[in-house]
């Protein structure tokens, strides 16, 4: 299925976020996650079903000031 990750096409043949994280090699990574404009905290990862259509952002934290 055709996802949007943060403004582009990706292909993505999983089921759940934990699933998309896992191919991204980002599972154990500090990010937050937000599924068409909503926080998913890492809890909900691995029962969120991501959909086709969907928009997936994905950003790490910064430092710096």
């Amino acid at each position: 299925m055709t996802i949007m990750m943060n403004g582009e096409s990706y292909e993505f043949d999983g089921v759940t976020l934990s699933d998309l994280l896992a191919e991204l090699q980002l599972i154990n990574a500090r990010i937050a996650v937000a599924v068409n404009g909503d926080f998913v905290c890492r809890a909900e990862r691995n029962t969120l079903v991501v959909e086709a259509g969907d928009r997936v952002e994905i950003v790490a934290p910064q430092a710096g000031g």
